[in-house]
This record gives structure tokens, C-alpha cells and sequence, in this order.
């Protein structure tokens, strides 16, 4: 089995400052009414991630829009009959949303909100990293760009990533993986898997630190620890559940515990809040060596989205999504065998097993 971390550390993005959105009373409700205005007049809908802010998930939901994962963000804007699709997010989820809606307008309320992912595997590197291992299929995660996507054999999301991966593990591949160490790592071993490690990270994820998340543990002794798998792995190794921000999520829902202890961005706190109301939710800490707070778990590329933009955008025009044609059908490709094998495995074509 090739060694956990085989190629060099990729440099650390530097994220841009925080600057969050701050809106009064009046002004929220004076925006939120002129967007849904504008909504109407160009047969738009919203799909916002669930780590950006309450405004954004709430307007969405008024609106017959989603609150979702980049995945069914996308999956949602491609059966909406909308005309226009408004992603809150990421650059590379309403890359997502174009590649699989190319008919539709895609506009994002920043296109400077990019991801420590994405830029941390550019494409031209991953090409290189593909031509130097011919005899592996490459798996990138969904937080890539369209370009890297192309070059890709498979896309997946960490929901389903180490299905997929066990799969073609089964079938005798040998694996390139791209760009999350932590969750590549998580993947190759629960799955098995010969897989060669991209080395980017999540500035946000990276932060989470295992000897804090002991002691926070110890002072809650009854909570539930969730982490997300682009968390390190001593970070893992704490967690009773692992898990997408949709089975995070879902385990808020439906677990019994009173509190939990969550080690992903407090974006999702949110949707957890409305999913769960009687429970405590805790962010997991990043506190530590070099840490500036507490836990201060908040991607800075998802606090670029807010209201004012969103106005703006539909108001002036821009920040629309295009995608070169022969990089968006290549990328297309690599998406749809997820979805395909999605498909398949809901259906009983495909047996996993333990």
C-alpha cells in the first residue's frame, strides 16, 4: 500500500481577512424584499451552501430555493425550471451548478469566494501529477475546479467518496487522489485503497485541534463528537460520528444525545439548529499553537457572500459562471459517474458490503 502522505506538502493558502456581513433590522428586511423582486422579474432561484450565513439560508427557503451541499445544490438548479441560478457559496459550486446546467445563467453574489482546495490544485500541477502515474485513475474531491474536474476519471463528495473508492478498489484500480490529504487519507483507510495523496488542506478543517477536543470532551461528557472527514486525523480519531455536513446533519436529527461537539464550519450551525432545536450544539475547538480564538470555525471565501451582493449582482448584472465548453463536457463526464453509481447503489446494483 503506497504511504499515507507520498508527495510534498502543498504551501498553505493564506485566507483573506474575515469580514462578515452586519446588517440592522431595516436593512435586512429592505433587502430581503427587493431581491425577492428581482427573483421574480429574471426567473431566478437560490441554492445556498450550508455554511454561509442565516440571511442567505433563509432567503433561500423562502424563496423555493435549497439549503444544501455543492452537490444537491447543483442537482436541485438542474431540475428547478428556473432560468437563472444564484449560488451562495464557493467559485467552485456554481462551477458545479454551470457544469451540470449549462443552458441555465449562473451568477454568484462574489466570484472572489474561492476555496483553499481549489486553489491549492491548480490544474495544470494536477495534469502533471496525472501524466506521472499512468497507470492510476485519478478521484477528485468536489471541491476543485472545473478545469481539474476535466482531467479527472471520477468526481466525488465526501458523502459518498469512500464508497466509490472502495469500489474501484475492489475492481483492482490503484488510485491518484486530489486535493484533501485529510479526507484522502480518511478514505484510504477505511477503504484499502493504493492511493497516491494530493496535499492540499481546508484552511478551516486544518484548524481543529485533537488534545483541545479531549478536554472539551471530558467537561461535556455526555455530547456526541461529529467531526467532518477534511479534518486531521488525530481530529478523526476523537469523533462518534464521521460524516458529509448533510450525515452531521441528519446525526443531530436523529441521535439521542443532549449536546454535540461539531468540528466543521459554524455555518452549519443553522440548519442544525432548525433540524434539532431542543439540542446544544458546541463548536469543536482551534484553539492551540498559533490559534487566534477559541474556535473560530468559519470559512473567510464563504463569509464573501451576504445580501448587499446578492442585491447588487441581480440589480447591475455580472458575476455570472462561464465555463469553456470543452472543459465543462469533460468535467460533466467525471460528475456523472457519481451520479451514476449514486443511482446504481440506491437501486441494489451495486453491493458494497461491510
Amino acid at each position: 500500500m503506497s504511504p499515507a502522505f507520498p508527495v510534498p506538502l502543498k504551501p498553505v493558502i493564506q485566507p483573506p481577512p474575515m469580514v462578515e456581513e452586519v446588517l440592522s433590522g431595516d436593512e435586512r428586511a429592505a433587502l430581503k424584499a427587493r431581491i425577492k423582486t428581482l427573483m421574480k422579474q429574471q426567473d431566478a432561484v437560490l441554492v445556498a451552501h450550508y455554511y454561509t450565513s442565516a440571511d442567505l439560508q433563509d432567503l433561500a427557503e423562502e424563496t423555493g430555493g435549497c439549503v444544501s451541499d455543492s452537490l444537491e445544490m447543483a442537482r436541485f438548479g438542474h431540475a428547478h425550471p428556473a432560468k437563472t441560478l444564484i449560488v451562495a457559496g464557493v467559485k467552485f459550486m456554481g462551477e458545479t451548478a454551470k457544469i451540470l446546467n449549462p443552458e441555465k445563467r449562473v451568477v454568484m453574489p462574489d466570484l472572489a469566494a474561492d476555496c483553499s482546495l481549489d486553489l491549492a490544485c491548480p490544474a495544470d500541477e494536477f495534469a502533471a501529477f496525472c501524466d506521472a502515474h499512468p497507470d492510476r485513475l485519478s478521484v477528485v474531491y468536489a471541491n476543485t475546479s472545473a478545469a481539474v474536474k476535466a482531467r479527472a476519471d471520477w468526481v466525488v463528495t465526501s458523502g459518498i467518496a469512500a464508497k466509490i473508492v472502495k469500489h474501484l478498489h475492489r475492481q483492482g484500480h490503484k488510485l491518484l487522489w486530489a486535493p484533501d490529504r485529510h479526507l484522502g487519507d480518511y478514505v484510504r483507510r477505511i477503504s484499502g485503497a493504493d492511493m497516491i495523496l494530493w496535499q492540499g488542506s481546508c484552511v478551516v478543517h486544518e484548524a481543529f485541534k485533537a488534545e483541545a477536543l479531549k478536554k472539551l470532551r471530558a467537561e461535556h461528557p455526555n455530547a456526541a463528537v461529529l467531526v467532518h472527514p477534511e479534518s486531521p486525523a488525530s481530529v478523526i480519531a476523537l469523533a462518534d460520528v464521521v460524516g458529509s455536513t448533510t450525515q452531521l446533519i441528519d446525526a443531530v436529527r436523529t441521535l439521542p444525545h443532549p449536546e454535540f461537539i461539531v468540528a466543521t464550519d459554524n455555518g452549519i450551525f443553522h440548519k442544525m439548529h432548525a433540524a434539532a432545536p431542543g439540542k446544544i450544539l458546541i463548536e469543536a475547538p482551534t484553539a492551540g499553537e498559533g490559534a487566534t480564538c477559541v474556535s473560530c470555525a468559519h470559512c473567510p471565501w464563504m463569509a464573501m457572500n451576504g445580501l448587499r451582493k446578492l442585491a447588487a449582482v441581480l440589480e447591475k448584472g455580472g458575476n455570472e459562471i462561464h465555463i469553456e465548453e470543452s472543459i465543462r463536457a469533460r468535467a460533466r463526464l467525471s460528475i456523472q459517474k457519481m451520479l451514476d453509481f449514486a443511482a446504481d447503489e440506491k437501486a441494489g446494483r451495486i453491493q458494497l458490503g461491510d
